[in-house]
């Protein structure tokens, strides 16, 4: 059994990993972290969990973690994970960061949209954990950046059109919508039920933390600078996720082409769903599952692409992916502990 911890683990993303990880056939969750509720019991919490979970959280203890874990997952706000990172790494745990800490191969570019990085000696190591692109440097790997919601959901679509040339990497424009919970479990006044019932509103226009981060992994698949238009938006939900992009087709590539990348890039994947042309995916039916459903519909007088994609942005936005990052670190079924029957309502 892999023996697996938690650091901070009340969080929206770290009780999500909690829940996946008690199902998990090949994990023994040993250790939960908090800051807030060292003593208590999952269940106190997030009452959903009673006869689930009962042992008690616990404060970060890099030896206490170190000796009793395998792998670490650090769910945690940007900033701390690259303060505990290396600590862990030379205790010889693996660890799957859910923050932006280790996204960035350039550090530069990091501390342009976050702040300055105390462990850059480990951002060329670390691998960019997008489990169906990257498969092979997640399994060698001890140290995976968990990609953000909006970027899983965006670059999984884009990534095999960019990659086979048939979309024309200028002029990509995302347009996503993301459920509050994408915004964390801190209070906070843009958050509150009367801000955000029956609202719906764009954010970060232009500004968005996430932009750079799909353009590096887009410049790297597409091996020349790819730059993207970028708008996030709020939606009264809890959870979910839906981008909707737009990309100038090559003159020469045609539905046929476009349906031939996708299925030979993800045709064996178990998280991708494809829905082909005119597919239209619903956050609803990927709601609580690792799934990213893509569909596209052709615009034939402007000769553009319309990619769709709907994804449940705490599952494979964030703790499901990194259970599945998990899952290809240590050999195991990559489909361990995440093949749970959708909710059909």
């Amino acid at each position: 059994m892999i023996r697996a911890g938690i650091v901070g683990a009340t969080g929206y993303t770290g009780v999500e990993l909690v829940r996946i990880l008690s199902g998990h056939p090949d994990v023994t969750l040993t250790v939960m972290t908090s800051t807030q509720y060292v003593g208590k019991e999952m269940a106190e919490i997030y009452p959903a969990l009673r006869q689930v979970v009962q042992q008690p959280l616990e404060a970060f203890d890099p030896d206490r973690v170190g000796d009793r874990a395998d792998v670490v997952f650090t769910a945690l706000p940007h900033k701390l994970p690259m303060e505990i990172v290396p600590g862990l790494l030379d205790r010889g745990v693996k660890v799957i960061d859910l923050s932006a800490d280790f996204r960035f191969k350039d550090p530069v570019l990091y501390e342009r949209f976050y702040q300055p990085h105390t462990a850059p000696g480990l951002l060329e190591e670390a691998v960019y954990g997008l489990a169906e692109v990257f498969p092979e440097q997640v399994a060698s790997a001890r140290l995976v950046g968990n990609p953000g919601c909006y970027p899983t959901c965006a670059l999984l679509p884009l990534i095999p059109l960019i990659q086979t040339g048939l979309i024309d990497s200028r002029g990509i424009i995302i347009d996503a919508k993301s459920g509050v919970s994408g915004a964390g479990r801190a209070p906070s006044l843009k958050t509150l039920f009367c801000e955000v019932a029956e609202s719906f509103k764009p954010y970060n226009v232009g500004v968005h933390r996430h932009t750079p981060e799909m353009e590096a992994v887009l410049s790297r698949v597409a091996g020349r600078p790819v730059h993207i238009t970028f708008v996030p938006h709020l939606v009264p939900m809890s959870r979910g996720m839906m981008a909707t992009l737009y990309a100038p087709l090559k003159k020469d590539a045609g539905l046929g082409a476009v349906a031939r990348a996708f299925q030979e890039f993800y045709g064996e994947k178990p998280f991708i769903r494809l829905m082909g042309q005119g597919g239209i995916p619903d956050t609803l039916n990927v709601r609580g599952t690792n799934f990213c459903d893509i569909g596209f519909v052709l615009d034939p007088d402007a000769n553009r692409i319309i990619l769709m994609s709907a994804i449940d942005n705490l599952v494979k936005g964030a703790a499901g992916q990194a259970v599945q990052n998990m899952n290809l670190m240590c050999g195991l079924d990559e489909k361990a502990g995440l093949s749970g029957v959708p909710y059909s309502l």
